[in-house]
């Protein structure tokens, strides 16, 4: 088994390596990783039904999509990420007992009541302290998981935080959790990056020739063309959710609105605008605007910051409208 170590703290980065990785080491290989905070969406979610955009942007939050399924989860630097890359037989690789009984062992090793419950969670006296996911490419498995150890739950609560009501889609929704750091749980005292190395030293116990080493000059080069070329992209972590329907209602001084928004690939095709609101102008030029548009908070600001509002819709303002967009 080789073992990457890295100290790059960038989602981006981090997410592309996993693939990077997979698909171009033949070896088993074993990584510990800390993203900065940040929002990592499943493959097969609708992004903005899983995240708290007004969080999300008032904080400058990364959103990623990765290339395992599940749920959406939020990382911070009391957050720690393990990997495992293997090979095996297709029928067999699918296995999320097998990666996670190292970190529980460690976990039990400390004191901690640590077990594998539900599909593919760890808890710690009933609380989630991990959730996991795997891909499969050819006869190689990527498995990752969380370890939530000192993270900021508020911010957790607060990234994620959605009506749900808003959208109607087949993607896959998130199950919140009841979780709680590590940390609270251990009678010894020790920070993440202690936490980290105890992890790494039992992987090198537990496994023969064990190797340790860091991505190559070439290795981050394809990495950051990677990251370039998909991971930090909008058509990877927004145009990838499947298609689905938004509907919003709000109430401003200038009196209701409603939208409805069908959207696909990430790009609204029909929107619709209905209310008691009053104007001079026809909705109806709002809603050509709209269409063919990213459903992004950004891309719509900017495709009407040249229009006056105040002319369709009267005393209700920019920022009111824009809120019932997401």
């Amino acid at each position: 088994m080789i073992c990457i170590q890295r100290d790059s703290t960038n989602p981006y980065f981090n997410l592309a390596a996993e693939e990077y990785v997979l698909k171009n080491y033949s070896d088993d290989i074993f990584m510990l990783w800390q993203n900065e905070p940040c929002i990592i969406v499943g493959k097969h979610q609708n992004t903005l039904a899983e995240v708290n955009p007004d969080f999300v942007t008032r904080n400058n939050i990364p959103v990623v999509r990765r290339i395992s399924g599940g749920g959406t989860v939020f990382h911070d630097l009391g957050n720690l990420n393990f990997t495992f890359i293997s090979n095996g037989d297709e029928e067999k690789l699918v296995n999320f007992r097998k990666f996670t009984d190292p970190v529980i062992e460690v976990l039990q090793n400390l004191g901690l009541d640590a077990r594998f419950e539900g599909r593919n969670d760890i808890t710690v006296e009933g609380r989630k302290i991990s959730g996991n996911a795997e891909h499969v490419h050819k006869n190689r498995i990527l498995h990752h998981g969380t370890l939530l150890f000192s993270s900021q739950l508020t911010d957790l609560s607060d990234a994620l935080r959605v009506s749900p009501e808003k959208f109607h889609d087949k993607a896959v929704k998130s199950v919140r959790s009841r979780v709680t750091n590590i940390s609270e749980h251990l009678t010894e005292k020790m920070d993440v990056i202690e936490f980290k190395n105890r992890i790494l030293d039992h992987i090198v116990s537990k496994y023969k020739d064990v190797k340790m080493t860091v991505f190559s000059n070439d290795d981050v080069k394809a990495i950051n063309k990677l990251v370039d070329e998909k991971y930090n992209t909008w058509e990877w972590n927004y145009g990838y959710s499947p298609g689905y329907s938004f509907r919003k209602r709000i109430k401003a001084n200038g009196g209701s609105l409603e939208f409805l928004l069908d959207v696909h690939n990430g790009i609204i095709r029909e929107a619709k605008i209905f209310g008691d609101y009053f104007g001079v102008r026809d909705t109806e030029e709002i809603e050509q605007v709209l269409k063919n548009t990213p459903h992004h908070p950004a891309q719509l600001k900017e495709k009407l910051e040249n229009i006056n509002l105040s002319l369709y819709f009267s005393n209700i303002t920019r920022e009111e409208f824009l809120s019932g967009l997401f």
